[in-house]
């Protein structure tokens, strides 16, 4: 974004609030820079109805909603209080209605708002296929290039082994280094819509020319390109999900990323599977066959709305109003959202003055608020390659093929491995709002540790033993069906939902970017690393990275469930010191008197004062959830 069109944004906002006439002047100021208190503001909260309503009028003429404005009256006076929605003037029986089966049936959404899910997840897939087709072609591509010996002395047997580790971590390393970067000019000029378009065009032709490669230099260039395309879709994709879809039900549906990149890594094992006996070329179309769920994302992207929030930065407030429209039941929830959003985007750029491309970059670090997203984000997406799922789906054939199967056995474990990997993903849509995506990561952590050790351990039954392959499967799988429910779907539900509008597209490429750069360092080192350590020290190692990840999760997440995107603004101006301070002296002490203690009259004080918050999407019931 040029400067001056940013600060044109900013002006256009900001000025108005000085007259209190969009948002007038809460009771008490909430400092998104500095929460200590950690208070959770509304800021429609304590507004007097007339000027809130003058604020409204003055609103709708600025953007041109004028034909909307009684609407938008309505939604402002919705949006302030919720709790007291049968006494609001003017409201319609079945306005009424569209807001009561938010709580009632909040899984029913408009047909858009599903449109723009399904797309997300075809964008998941693709994903999740491009991830995999690497893992069965690792069993011969290195046959093809000379890349690949079994004699111990081959003095050229280490250079061999990071050479495979570089071409497979190509698209990881062109992710981390530029992909991720180009996410925010690719938002800024064409989208969220335009964005995925692009994407889908070099998901489609880098992978065929994967299959279409002579040398290894060429498919290493290949999977290179095959990184311009994965970056920019593992950004923006699970943003546009979460910029479009309620609070309520955000996290079940944004982390539909995960699951259908857990689905599309089953399809790719299983087109590794099913092609792996056509002959010397099984392994191009291994690679190749990944195009498949790029066509339809590439042609269907542009039957979704576009984000609405991506509209209100661009000061096109009509186009967004439409979108609302498409995306919710009705035009009261429409303008109920929108409005709210708006008001929260004032308090925003108050602090928030990311006016470059490079100056949104250095805020990441430099503004307290964003800074702390940075950090939370950082440590969710550097988790999720500490575990070590990606030895797992990168290398699962040459793992089981190191244990003792065939080449068609191993094909089949690595196929039961994405089978369950995608089958337990499922809790995930109704756990991640309800038991919330931090204690989803508390839970499964420790979990995930002694699995991966325990299959490291197994390798120490001597070779030709009948149950020595079966056991490293049964951890294998077991490890797989703790990590699909926790550290698979949150770290990019989190991330794409922690950072404030003005900077989400520099905000989720930093966490992309950390996902991708050690996911490439893992898939660059594992070969190496199964040489000098052996199975049991690399799947050791990685068991003691579980726990070290927990402990800064523990320590530097807060949760973000069933709050409005807008409202995570004043939860993440809460210092990192009190929120790391309260879960030492509050949270553990709680958890080891209720769940080691078995005292079941524990109470946990809070951390966040609700007190003056009544969510615009949600009901009383909600009100006092930490």
């Amino acid at each position: 974004m040029s400067s001056g069109d940013h600060s044109l944004e900013k002006t256009s906002v900001v000025d108005h609030d000085e007259e209190n006439l969009k948002v007038g002047a809460t009771k008490r100021h909430i400092d998104l820079a500095n929460n200590v208190e950690a208070r959770i503001h509304n800021p429609l909260h304590g507004i007097p109805r007339d000027t809130l309503l003058k604020g409204v009028e003055e609103f709708a003429k600025e953007y041109g909603l004028e034909d909307k404005v009684d609407l938008f009256k309505k939604g402002a006076l919705l949006a302030q209080s919720p709790g007291e929605l049968e006494t609001i003037p003017g409201i319609t029986e079945e306005e009424k209605e569209h807001i009561r089966r938010e709580t009632t049936h909040r899984w029913s959404q408009s047909k858009s708002l599903y449109l723009t899910i399904i797309i997300c997840s075809l964008a998941a897939a693709v994903q999740g296929w491009d991830q995999t087709g690497s893992n069965g072609a690792n069993l011969s591509f290195p046959q093809e290039f000379g890349l690949h010996s079994d004699d111990p002395n081959d003095p050229n047997r280490e250079r061999n082994d990071w050479i495979v580790g570089v071409i497979n971590a190509g698209p990881y390393i062109a992710t981390a280094l530029l992909g991720c970067w180009i996410t925010d000019p690719l938002n800024h000029y064409f989208g969220r819509r335009g964005t995925l378009f692009w994407c889908g065009i070099f998901c489609t032709v880098s992978v065929i020319g994967q299959g279409l490669a002579q040398t290894w230099p060429q498919l290493f260039v290949c999977r290179l390109l095959l990184g311009l395309g994965m970056g920019p879709k593992a950004t923006t994709s699970p943003v546009f999900a979460s910029e479009n879809v309620p609070a309520n039900i955000r996290g079940g549906l944004v982390m539909c990323w995960q699951m259908w990149t857990a689905f599309g890594i089953f399809l790719g094992f299983s087109a590794n599977l099913a092609l792996h006996n056509v002959g010397p070329i099984a392994w191009r179309l291994e690679l190749g066959s990944a195009f498949i769920p790029a066509i339809p994302l590439t042609l269907g992207i542009y039957f979704c709305p576009e984000s609405p929030r991506w509209y209100m930065k661009k000061l096109r407030y009509p186009d967004a109003f439409r979108s609302f429209v498409r995306l919710r039941n009705s035009e009261i929830q429409a303008a109920r959202d929108m409005y709210y959003v708006h008001c929260q985007l004032v308090e925003e750029y108050k602090i928030m003055q990311g006016s470059t491309y490079i100056g949104r970059f250095f805020e990441l670090f430099t503004i307290p608020r964003v800074r702390r997203a940075t950090l939370a984000s950082w440590v969710v997406m550097i988790a999720q390659q500490m575990c070590g799922i990606n030895i797992i789906a990168f290398y699962s054939s040459t793992i089981f093929r190191n244990a003792g199967y065939s080449v068609t056995q191993a094909l089949f474990a690595s196929w039961g491995f994405g089978l369950v990997n995608w089958v337990f993903a499922f809790p995930a849509v109704w756990t991640i709002d309800t038991f919330g995506r931090r204690n989803l990561l508390l839970f499964t952590f420790p979990n995930m540790a002694w699995t991966l050790l325990a299959a490291g351990f197994c390798f120490y039954i001597p070779e030709g033993h009948a149950a020595r392959v079966p056991l490293i499967a049964l951890f294998v799988f077991i490890f797989a069906a703790f990590y699909s429910p926790g550290e698979g779907p949150v770290p990019f539900t989190y991330s794409a939902e922690v950072f404030p509008l003005t900077h989400r597209e520099m905000g989720m490429s930093w966490a992309v970017a950390t996902n991708f750069f050690w996911a490439s360092v893992l898939s660059l080192t594992f070969p190496s690393m199964l040489t000098a350590f052996g199975p049991v020290g690399s799947f050791g190692f990685y068991a003691g990275l579980n726990v070290i990840a927990l402990v800064m999760i523990f320590f530097l997440m807060p949760e973000t469930k069933q709050r409005t995107l807008e409202e995570l603004d004043y939860v993440f101006a809460v210092p990192v010191g009190r929120h790391a301070k309260y879960q030492l002296t509050e949270f553990l002490p709680y958890w080891i008197s209720r769940w080691v203690l078995m005292r079941k009259n524990t109470t946990l004080k809070p951390l966040y004062d609700f007190d003056e918050v009544e969510a615009p999407i949600k009901q009383e019931k909600l009100k006092g959830d930490v």
